[in-house]
């Protein structure tokens, strides 16, 4: 009867694909307006508590994206000009249109993604802070003025936007990153092109209807879809001077190796192996509730999340205590409001964590906590469901190590000494972020100033910058030397334009000079 229960719904898995007409279509934003992909190809997009098919996301046609560059290049030549101010005013009527349509916004976005109505609600509220820091952006743009720089010669220079930008968004934050690059961006005087993860798009598509809504003039924000060719058009074409990208390493390093040979700006966030050393002085409660949360939220799908976990001395002790606490979270859907576990983003993400765990039970890793297959809701049986797995004795060489899993698994090392433990971190590629639980000012101090990771927190697990700062990952963690958002993102999207000006009276006449204008 089992067999026969999965094979239905294997055949109506069959039978949606097949009625995918059904389906609607995800529609591309150009010159504000949406319009049907005129593409033949498509990607499936899933309820990841379900399995079910939701949606299709097209892959643009060659001329379709053409016109969004061409559209918003058009828009530059307006766009550009028109006042700071103008253009912060749009994004403070932007920042009230999300708070009043969080909730609608939250619901797609889990029904897309996939994590809890609590958790994309604050992927949407960290994308509004970007909205709210850009609001202030008219300020970041002043330049620098010295007077007589020579007799009668003045020099300034203030920031200009650099025309066409485009992002390219991950899966894992549908509302977020999007928020991370096109408000800056526009706000500083640029126009846009988002491609939003495939396998995500909803999301984003009601946040660029309600930025046109709230003022945002045709064609400064166009959204287009599609995966390989679509980037590879967003780093090749003739307008476009920016690329943003958050994603996997392979990824990023064609988008940043393509975009620089084109002669592009760009900014790739790239993977991460984010780990906390805990003290044996560090508050036992804090550390346990703070780990199992910086580890299995988002589905342990985010790449600030703290996958390895670093034990000085006694304080391993906790190790136990943390596979308690991780049991007692509910997997299940993200629109049930007692799941503290969503799913993952695709069946194949499910394959990979679950062959993950087992790699590391086959590599001498001790298993604490195994959460393939966890207990969830009949209607959710072909749900892309792995819970909170805990493992000690970890070494280098393990895959669960070496690998950014991006699932709910935390890995347990044991160390010796303080030294020891900051070693291990620190001869890690990635540079994402850090943590030290402790309750020594000296031991945090010793911790801030002799790690390398760019995103540090002391007794904080997730150390993600607010805007005013930037996000700050550094190491194999990110290609590029400019930041997303805060003062770097405005550079990113801005150029400085240096004018040297020469005001003398009107009768005086400049004597011939091989030595330049100024020289004396």
């Amino acid at each position: 009867m089992a067999a026969l229960a999965v094979a239905r719904r294997a055949a109506a898995r069959k039978c949606a694909r097949g009625l995918a007409s059904e389906v609607r279509t995800v529609p591309m934003i150009i010159d504000g307006k949406k319009q049907a992909s005129q593409g033949t190809t498509f990607f499936d997009v899933h309820n990841p508590a379900t399995g079910d098919l939701i949606a299709r996301t097209p892959q643009c046609t060659p001329a379709e994206l053409k016109l969004a560059a061409n559209s918003a290049a058009e828009a530059f030549r307006s766009w550009r000009t028109t006042p700071p101010s103008s253009r912060a005013r749009v994004m403070h009527k932007l920042e009230g249109a999300i708070r009043d349509n969080t909730d609608a916004i939250a619901k797609t976005l889990t029904e897309e993604q996939g994590k809890t109505i609590a958790d994309a609600k604050g992927d949407i509220f960290r994308g509004l802070e970007v909205v709210e820091m850009s609001c202030g952006i008219p300020s970041m743009l002043q330049g620098e003025t010295l007077a007589n720089v020579a007799n009668s010669v003045d020099v300034h220079s203030y920031r200009v936007p650099l025309g066409v930008c485009a992002g390219i968004a991950p899966f894992n934050f549908p509302a977020m990153i999007p928020l991370w690059m096109f408000p800056p961006a526009v706000t500083a005087g640029n126009t846009y092109v988002m491609k939003p993860s495939e396998r995500v798009p909803l999301s984003s598509i009601m946040l660029a209807e309600l930025a046109m809504d709230c003022g945002l003039p045709p064609g400064v924000l166009n959204v287009v879809h599609g995966a390989h060719d679509t980037v590879n058009f967003l780093c090749d074409n003739e307008h476009i001077r920016a690329v943003s990208f958050v994603g996997g390493n392979a990824a990023g390093a064609h988008i940043y190796e393509r975009a620089g040979r084109n002669g592009k700006r760009a900014q790739c966030n790239l993977g991460a192996k984010n780990h906390a050393i805990i003290l044996p002085d560090a508050d036992p409660v804090s550390v346990v509730n703070q780990l199992v949360g910086a580890s299995c939220g988002a589905a342990g799908q985010r790449c600030m999340a703290i996958s390895v976990a670093i034990f000085v001395g006694k304080s391993q002790e906790l190790i136990p205590k943390i596979a308690e606490e991780a049991a007692k979270l509910k997997v299940g859907p993200g629109n049930d409001p007692a799941t503290d576990v969503g799913p993952l983003i695709s069946a194949q993400a499910k394959s990979r964590v679950e062959q993950l765990i087992q790699s590391g039970v086959d590599e001498g890793a001790k298993l604490h906590l195994d959460g393939r297959q966890p207990a969830v809701p009949a209607a959710n049986k072909d749900g892309y469901f792995v819970g909170p797995t805990i493992f000690s004795q970890v070494k280098r060489g393990m895959q669960i190590y070496d690998q950014e899993i991006f699932g709910p698994v935390l890995a347990c090392v044991e160390a010796s000494s303080f030294d020891e433990a900051i070693k291990f971190v620190n001869d890690n590629p990635f540079g994402n972020g850090t943590a030290v639980f402790t309750r020594s000012g000296a031991a945090a101090r010793k911790f801030v100033d002799e790690i390398e990771a760019g995103q540090v927190g002391v007794n904080v697990p997730i150390p993600v910058p607010l805007p005013m700062f930037s996000f700050t990952g550094n190491k194999k963690s990110i290609l590029g030397d400019l930041n997303f958002y805060g003062k770097a993102g405005v550079n990113f999207y801005t150029q400085l334009k240096t004018v040297t000006s020469a005001w003398r009276d009107d009768g005086h006449i400049e004597k011939l000079s091989t030595a330049g204008v100024g020289a004396v």
